[in-house]
């Protein structure tokens, strides 16, 4: 091909793009302008006065007619959208201000689709409340039952019988034996207090100086924690021991060891700590609006998680004054028996309290939906598959029925099975509502009374 022939193909080829581009143009114009007159002559919205039936586009809701036609802008089919009921006024206790929640429409369905989605009601009515409540738990030690053995006086560790942590131990049940100097010394003198005491009585002398003399001695070994079997041998034999045996003090279970044989103990050292199980608590968290019925001494049961289908009575005992700021929960204390030993320091498990009940109006907990900013909405039966959205005041809530303060009269049926479906349904048609009403009327052109 010559440079001759390309010319002319290159004209040709920008002339078929121009064209192209051109034609787009003219259609989009074309179809700008028919949208456009179709909103002049009045197609898109039709201005409507009465009741009556109401065909709407589903992609443009300002497109309404009353009768069926197309859409002309998208060219969809208008779908007949039936007006909805005015909201019955509250009744009984319901005041102005909880009638209708903001966002929300009446809806009506019919019987057949409340079978298939299972719509249920209930009755508002009056009843006890709050007689029992759960909340978790978990088994502590009572603070009061742990007993740290200590030493009085130095020496050095002969022997120890209680040679691991957890050992269960008796009151009087040998720990370790310790040899002592001092204990050695403080022995001697008591043997020599026994010695002058009989040759005082034999002689005739002072016989309460001698039992004065007898008593400092022994004093001083009780004070160092000698047990009372050493200073019987101690009476009996009439002579020291180099080593002394010291004892548990309480029955618990070992929960630190700081001892082992050979090792040089002064005095204030604490080889053992020994805790009694014998009682624990049981701490458990409760929220603010469970306060009122927190009382101490209230009866309250524990179930734990590696013992089911057993239940631990206790009461409370301890309510804590200060409420921790994350949680917005107070610790509340249960003291429970536990003479077998089988509820262990850090179990978990459900705590049961329970309150005397009080009668109130209320209304079944899964009648209720969360609005959210501190309101609550239930769903009122109006009859015939009518069901408009109201806004209630709850008071204390419990697992299956809360507490109603305002918002619905006794008797009032509310959904309870299916709410959530019919919240969205409410909540869809209050949008098209809004949207309906904004387009009621074209917005400004800027171009009233001129034709492009």
């Amino acid at each position: 091909m010559t440079s001759g022939d390309k010319g002319p193909q290159r004209r040709s080829r920008r002339f078929t793009l121009a064209t192209l581009l051109i034609v787009g143009l003219l259609a989009a114009g074309l179809a700008g302008a028919g949208v456009y007159l179709a909103l002049q002559r009045g197609d898109a919205g039709t201005e409507l006065a009465g009741p009556g039936p109401r065909w709407q586009c589903p992609m443009h809701p300002t497109i309404v007619k009353d009768h069926p036609d197309n859409c002309p802008i998208c060219g969809m089919k208008l779908v007949e959208v039936k007006p909805d009921a005015a909201p019955a006024p509250a009744t009984g206790d319901a005041s102005a201000d909880t009638a209708v929640s903001p966002g929300l429409a009446e809806v009506k369905i019919d019987p057949s689709r409340q079978q298939l989605i299972g719509l249920k009601t209930a009755a508002v009515d009056s009843g006890p409340l709050g007689g029992a409540w759960r909340t978790a738990g978990r088994v502590a030690v009572d603070e009061r039952r742990v007993r740290a053995v200590n030493l009085k006086v130095g020496g050095f560790v002969e022997r120890i019988f209680v040679d691991f942590t957890g050992k269960a131990v008796a009151a009087g049940d040998p720990l370790f034996a310790l040899y002592s100097p001092e204990l050695l010394a403080a022995q001697e003198e008591y043997l020599l207090a026994l010695r002058t005491r009989a040759a005082l009585a034999a002689a005739g002398g002072d016989a309460g100086a001698g039992e004065r003399l007898v008593g400092a001695a022994r004093r001083r070994l009780e004070l160092w924690d000698v047990p009372a079997a050493a200073l019987a041998r101690l009476d009996e034999r009439g002579e020291a021991e180099r080593t002394l045996t010291f004892v548990s003090p309480i029955a618990g279970v070992v929960t630190r060891k700081d001892i082992v044989e050979g090792a040089r103990l002064e005095a204030g050292a604490m080889p053992y700590e020994i805790v009694d199980l014998s009682t624990v608590w049981v701490l458990a968290d409760a929220y603010e609006r469970e306060l009122p019925r927190l009382v101490p001494g209230m009866a309250a049961t524990f179930n734990a998680a590696a013992f089911p289908g057993r239940v631990f009575p206790g009461r409370v005992s301890f309510v804590d004054p200060v409420l921790d700021p994350a949680t917005r929960t107070v610790k509340v204390r249960l003291e429970l028996a536990n003479t077998d030993g089988a509820l262990r320091p850090a179990m978990f498990g459900e705590v049961l309290l329970t309150s005397t009940p009080r009668q109130v109006l209320r209304i079944p907990a899964d009648a209720v939906i969360d609005a959210g900013g501190g309101e609550w909405v239930a769903f009122v039966a109006l009859g015939e598959g009518r069901f408009a959205p109201r806004r209630v005041r709850l008071g204390e809530q419990g697992r299956e029925y809360s507490e109603l303060l305002d918002g619905l009269a006794p008797g009032e049926r509310v959904v309870t099975a299916a709410n959530y479906l019919v919240d969205s349904e409410s909540r869809l048609r209050a949008a098209l509502a809004s949207l309906m009403d904004a387009g009621a009327e074209p917005a400004p052109t800027g171009h009233e009374g001129h034709t492009p």
